[in-house]
């Protein structure tokens, strides 16, 4: 397509890399974790924006002050830009991306004119056997995605503004029902399930990432505490955790395994959590939000794939 665009980016190391392709347009940066903690539907309102400094700042100690230069610094660049014929959304494949786009796509039409949307998102390309994140590409392979970037249609905005506003509503269950949907956004199902999955096993009272973590211990020769870190980035499918959240996960598991001769084992509640022969759903539960809803308020039976509320 011809004529200038609106980038708008998942963070600063995939806007480094494609600045480097000098494509005419302006960047904006998108600097959230919106996938964690609580959010409300009008991106950048009074409550918004009161929601997500209380949570950042309780949860990673990220001041009021670093929120309004990294971020909100970022949507006022959003609302006056000018002189563009198309936006072009570089995000992941993974959940935290996606909860990002879609907020970042409910925020620009609040505040601008609707225009061409397109999407450069992760995806194997020719002769590859696994997704790369797009930061991890070389700038051909980048300039390539750009150049097959994908129109979304009226439709595929309607469904984000949809599945948006699920996220930020109370009743998860809701959301679950659009896991079949069809769109242009080819990860949006699989973040979807990704994200009921976040929420408690009706059974160990672990979620499906805390699992996770668990059986990368028992399946591996884990020695330190941040090889398991490293193991648990690399091995968490779906979710796109970074350092600090998954950082805080494994902090919180840490009753469930230990260091024992020199390598990290699972504790007697880790095999029990685990093996799901006891349920720690009361020793884990806090006031985590997703969105939303409050993590604590809803079990996922992983056998039928249901949602329970309480």
């Amino acid at each position: 397509m011809e004529g200038t665009a609106l980038h708008i980016t998942n963070g600063d190391g995939l806007t480094e890399k494609m600045l480097s392709l000098n494509l005419p347009g302006q960047v904006i940066v998108w600097r959230e974790m919106l996938c964690e903690g609580p959010t409300v539907q009008e991106v950048g309102s009074r409550e918004f924006i009161k929601q997500r400094k209380k949570f950042l700042k309780q949860t990673y100690a990220i001041s009021s002050e670093d929120y309004e230069e990294k971020f909100l610094s970022q949507l006022k660049l959003l609302r006056a830009a000018k002189n563009y014929d198309y936006i072009v959304l570089w995000f992941e494949f993974d959940l935290f991306c996606h909860i990002n786009m879609l907020a970042a796509i409910s925020y620009y039409l609040d505040h601008k004119e609707n225009k061409p949307f397109f999407l450069v998102c992760s995806k194997k390309l020719k002769g590859e056997d696994e997704l790369k994140p797009l930061s991890n590409l070389t700038q051909k392979q980048l300039l390539k995605h750009y150049e097959k970037r994908i129109p979304l249609n009226s439709e595929d905005i309607e469904i984000a503004q949809l599945i948006w506003e699920l996220y930020c509503g109370n009743d998860p269950m809701k959301l679950k029902q659009q896991i079949k949907t069809n769109s242009n956004f080819e990860y949006l199902s699989s973040c979807i399930r990704a994200h009921i999955e976040r929420f408690p096993n009706s059974s160990s009272g672990l979620n499906s990432l805390e699992q996770n973590v668990l059986e990368l211990i028992t399946k591996n020769n884990i020695t330190s505490e941040n090889q398991l870190l490293g193991y648990a980035l690399q091995y968490q499918g779906y979710y796109g955790y970074g350092d600090l959240q998954m950082q805080r996960l494994i902090n919180k598991l840490r009753d469930f395994f230990q260091l024992k001769d020199e390598k990290i084992v699972l504790t007697e509640k880790g095999e029990l959590a685990l093996d799901k022969k006891k349920n720690f759903y009361s020793e884990l539960k806090n006031e985590d939000y997703f969105g939303g809803a409050r993590m604590y308020d809803y079990l996922y039976d992983s056998d039928s794939h249901r949602l329970l509320k309480l």
